[in-house]
């Protein structure tokens, strides 16, 4: 199966496994997935970095290719026709980096491995 981490999924994944939940330690772990990491989670992870609202995550924003590709995660670049669609969406979700996230799930008729309830709005598959 093919499916995209949301950004506190991939922080749990990667610097605190033990968080997550059962099934969501071992979706990850099945190499028989294809685990997608979305730019928007690179972009999200340094911005937060940054503005100190992500402490205990600088050596992983420092290194964040060679983790990804450590880990085995496929990266996922964000097209202009996922930006558009997450500028089209209706739903009240705020987040820009996680309606950026439901618009690449969309597009890629994916499922997302996520804990957040607030993007079902998006009528995307959630997994948790």
């Amino acid at each position: 199966m093919k499916l995209l981490l949301d950004t506190c999924t991939l922080l749990w994944a990667t610097l605190s496994p033990s968080t997550l939940g059962p099934q969501a330690r071992a979706i990850i772990a099945d190499e028989a997935n294809e685990i997608l990491v979305s730019a928007a989670s690179a972009w999200e992870i340094a911005t937060k970095t940054r503005l100190g609202k992500l402490t205990g995550a600088e050596h992983l924003e420092a290194n964040y290719i060679e983790t990804m590709q450590a880990a085995g995660y496929t990266p996922l670049s964000i097209e202009t026709e996922h930006a558009l669609r997450a500028g089209r969406m209706t739903a009240e979700h705020r987040d820009p980096f996680d309606r950026m996230l439901a618009a690449q799930a969309i597009a890629l008729d994916i499922p997302i491995l996520s804990p957040d309830t607030q993007l079902d709005q998006f009528a995307i598959r959630r997994i948790w």
